[in-house]
């Protein structure tokens, strides 16, 4: 099985989240192939809207960045973990940049789906995911819940399904590694 870690911390002295990656790593390499972009060393560009992805180039972005090598990873792979601190009661800006960008991994036609349009799936498969998050001294139940409908969302117009939002705070590297049910 393939796991992709997509790390976005802008937070540079946290080495402590960095440990827990690195252990995490280790538990999943045992008996997986972990891809782990840490997204802040690259170059990532935000998604301006272009739909350029969609209709000049379809299924590749108009920017020619570091994205490119994330997107074979997400879609080649079997399970992906956005693993990000929260700031301001959100994740942080690079977990959400590459949320966004996403979407190209997507048509851009809709189809109806519990009565909303999302969109229709460019591949016939698409990797599960889950959440890792460092919470800061503030973060309450509705930070949470915001973070969780969010990615509910995403789970939905990404074909896939949200398994796990765990905290590194309280849960252990091997707990994750449990809960992918790989």
């Amino acid at each position: 099985m393939r796991i992709c870690i997509l790390y976005g911390n802008p937070l540079k002295n946290d080495k402590d989240f960095e440990l827990y990656l690195d252990i995490l790593k280790q538990g999943f390499e045992q008996e997986h192939t972990v891809d782990l972009f840490f997204l802040d060393e690259m170059d990532l560009k935000y998604c301006s809207g272009c739909w350029s992805c969609w209709w000049k180039t379809p299924g590749k972005c108009i920017f020619r960045d570091d994205a490119d090598g994330i997107f074979k990873a997400v879609i080649n792979s079997d399970f992906v973990i956005f693993a990000t601190p929260l700031i301001a009661g959100f994740v942080s800006s690079t977990i959400k940049k590459i949320t966004d960008r996403l979407v190209v991994l997507l048509h851009p036609y809709v189809k109806f789906i519990d009565g909303e349009s999302h969109h229709r799936a460019r591949y016939d498969n698409y990797p599960s995911f889950g959440l890792l998050l460092k919470k800061e001294l503030d973060t309450d139940s509705e930070d949470i819940r915001i973070i969780k409908d969010m990615y509910d969302r995403f789970a939905i117009n990404f074909h896939s399904q949200q398994r796990f939002i765990k905290f590194v705070d309280t849960d252990l590297p091997t707990e994750v590694v449990a809960e992918t049910n790989l």
